[in-house]
């Protein structure tokens, strides 16, 4: 009987779903892991965890693979641009990039002071020049 062994994230843990195909349908059990397993973890559950996952997906009802009907598929563009627009229109996640950005705009806002006083110390500079020349030039008449 062919089988098959699938980990995939459900949020909030990871799951391993054990299918085995038989004349008269699929059978199907569960394992939760928890954290993401590793391939030493994974080796290590098929040396100890499989015959009990084995003997759970035998003991399930079976279902007629023919009989289930498959779920609409969306166009994969499609889904990856909503994907997008939903990344974009979604605040920062985790506390570690909020803090990030805000240390950004802080240091922005700092920056932009900085480059107004350095622009203003300059045409101060400028300015105090010119009104130099100008007492020279009119004590030299």
């Amino acid at each position: 009987m062919p089988s098959t062994f699938t980990v995939f994230f459900e949020d909030p843990y990871w799951v391993g779903v054990l299918e085995i195909a038989g004349p008269d349908g699929v059978r199907a059990a569960r394992h939760v892991f928890g954290a993401e397993p590793t391939g030493p973890e994974l080796l290590a559950f098929a040396l100890r965890g499989a015959d009990a996952l084995i003997a759970r997906a035998l003991a399930a009802p079976a279902v007629d693979a023919a009989a289930v009907a498959r779920p609409y598929r969306p166009n994969p563009k499609r889904l990856a641009r909503a994907a997008a627009r939903e990344q974009a229109a979604r605040p920062v996640s985790t506390a570690a990039q909020e803090a990030l950005a805000r240390s950004f705009a802080q240091a922005k806002t700092e920056n932009r002071a900085a480059a107004k006083r350095r622009r203003a110390a300059e045409d101060e500079r400028r300015r105090a020049r010119a009104r130099e020349k100008a007492k020279a030039r009119h004590r030299g008449r």
